[in-house]
């Protein structure tokens, strides 16, 4: 019987390793399920959990090929190089992948070929069928690392990959044209005006020029010429403005921009601009590119420090049913920062929520704003004052979404807590409706817990004052 050999040494830490990660998300799922009440807590456990998961992922994978690698019996002989772990193949050509990378659904092709397959205009994965929500190709490292392992444990040399264009598939025509682009930026208005539009449908079709704007520091100055130049001559164009100001959200979804182009001087004073003035649609792309770059915390600071909220604020307000999707995005994600939420306050977020709240408009995004502001002393001070426990009752009585109730009685426990003043209008309440105790009998675990603490602490404010 023939002997097995380690041909691809395996990390003994693996095990443990998967073990340790098993154990943390295990913890993490029941913080997220059962313990906080904390929004800001509850979303950095939900990351802080896809990470591990990724992680986990990744020793499954290893520990797979490196087993599948050795099992290959001591001695046998590689003939070709068709003689290789099915992980390593490439599902079109077949072949062993010398450039592995990922693409939006997950599979993973060798770059030539799979880019080969994006050229010839097809917009889905080959092997699931599954249309591609982008273009763009992820090197997949850890695949390309146990190809170079076997290969190098073989005496094989991992073959070049070998491309007509650059790694992203664009080539030097395509890159040539793309500085011509920006070079007009800088010339007649009429010129600027077509430039960009082109750049606008570019950018939003295909995902290698927008990571083109991330290798150059010069790139998003130039884009952005004409809006820092004459503002009244912006004014009088808006369509230049809202090609321009479109172009950069198209940049922001790119992951490796979020960075260059938040930190890119120009760029926020020129996206408040943008919420201030200009069409409806340029006002609410402007307001989505803030809600796209503050995914990192980073940017959400950035975001904040430079007085977004208020104009975001206010273009709230105006309640243009085209923009309030993205602003009400975008002021969530701005407010899970902390120092955010002071800020927030006092641009008069809660007045404004609360008024279209009163209108049942956005109803699901706005309770998640407010239940979030309402960690904020001020922001209770202002619940109070604005009469909100009569609207936010009546959200929960009419409302068949838990997440909703959730929300309501997360914002009446703190208004109860905190304003004394509050405790006979809800007491009225239940006895007329028995909101708070249908929610404690019929509500998410965290409802539950909300509308039992609400009704302990009426009750006995009630039994006192009676008894006395």
């Amino acid at each position: 019987m023939a002997k097995t050999g380690v041909l691809l040494e395996v990390d003994p830490g693996v095990v443990a390793k998967a073990t340790e990660l098993k154990r943390e998300i295990q913890r993490l799922v029941k913080t997220i399920v059962e313990e906080t009440d904390d929004e800001l807590l509850s979303l950095g456990a939900i990351d802080q959990t896809h990470q591990l998961l990724s992680a986990l992922k990744d020793l499954k994978l290893r520990k797979t090929l490196s087993f599948n690698v050795m099992h290959q019996k001591e001695g046998e002989k590689i003939e070709s190089l068709s003689d290789f772990p099915q992980e390593f193949r490439c599902p079109i050509s077949k072949k062993l992948m010398c450039d592995p990378v990922i693409v939006s659904t997950g599979q993973t092709y060798d770059r030539r070929f799979i880019q080969k397959w994006l050229n010839s205009g097809n917009r889905t994965c080959p092997q699931t069928q599954q249309v591609l929500s982008h273009a763009f190709l992820t090197p997949n490292s850890l695949i390309r690392d146990m190809i170079s392992k076997w290969c190098k444990s073989h005496g094989i040399q991992l073959p070049e990959s070998n491309q007509d264009s650059s790694d992203d598939g664009l080539t030097k025509s395509d890159r040539d044209h793309f500085i011509s682009l920006l070079e007009k930026m800088s010339l007649s208005l009429s010129d600027q005006k077509k430039a960009a539009r082109e750049l606008r449908l570019l950018t939003k079709r295909s995902p290698s020029f927008r990571a083109l704007f991330g290798e150059s520091v010069d790139a998003i100055p130039k884009l952005l010429h004409p809006l820092s130049q004459n503002k009244s001559k912006i004014e009088a164009h808006f369509d230049l403005q809202e090609d321009l100001i479109t172009t950069v959200l198209n940049l922001s979804i790119h992951d490796n921009n979020k960075k260059l182009v938040a930190e890119t001087p120009m760029v926020i004073p020129l996206l408040l601009d943008a919420l201030r003035s200009g069409t409806i649609e340029t006002r609410s792309n402007a307001a989505a590119a803030l809600f796209t770059l503050s995914a990192l915390d980073s940017n959400k600071s950035l975001i904040g420090k430079s007085g977004a909220l208020k104009p975001l604020i206010d273009l709230l307000e105006d309640g243009h049913p085209l923009a309030m999707r993205d602003v009400a995005s975008a002021i969530f994600n701005l407010c899970i920062l902390h120092e955010n939420k002071m800020r927030a306050v006092r641009g008069g977020a809660v007045r404004v929520i609360l008024n279209k709240l009163l209108n049942r408009v956005r109803v699901d995004e706005l309770l998640a704003i407010l239940a979030m502001l309402s960690t904020n002393q001020k922001a209770v001070e202002e619940l109070g004052e604005l009469e909100a426990v009569s609207c936010l009752l009546g959200i929960a009585r009419e409302n068949s979404c838990a997440r909703n109730t959730e929300n309501c009685v997360a914002i009446l426990h703190t208004i109860c807590f905190n304003d004394r003043t509050k405790w006979r209008e809800i007491r009225e309440e239940e006895n007329t409706h028995g909101t708070i105790s249908q929610i404690a009998q019929n509500g998410t675990s965290r409802a539950k817990r909300k509308a039992s603490g609400i009704l302990e602490r009426v009750n006995r404010a009630m039994n006192i004052t009676h008894t006395a």
